[in-house]
């Protein structure tokens, strides 16, 4: 799965792969792989992006295009 969205907010916020990579706890390489489509990422890791960006899963993996998170329960 390709985390386009997610290399589109990350740049767009100036973050590099290095500093998303020690948020969510894995080496550089690995999240380059994430965000390239060569590697899964793992759904707890998606959805602490997802946190992050204050955005949804489905918008990180293209399965919307809205933004906006979903409501809090």
């Amino acid at each position: 799965m390709n985390i386009q969205r997610s290399r589109d907010l990350r740049e767009d916020s100036d973050y590099t792969q290095e500093y998303i990579a020690k948020l969510l706890n894995v080496n550089q390489r690995t999240y380059s792989r994430y965000e390239n489509g060569d590697r899964a990422i793992p759904i707890e890791l998606l959805s602490k992006l997802a946190d992050f960006y204050d955005t949804s899963v489905d918008y990180l993996i293209n399965r919307t295009n809205i933004k906006t998170p979903y409501p809090k329960k």
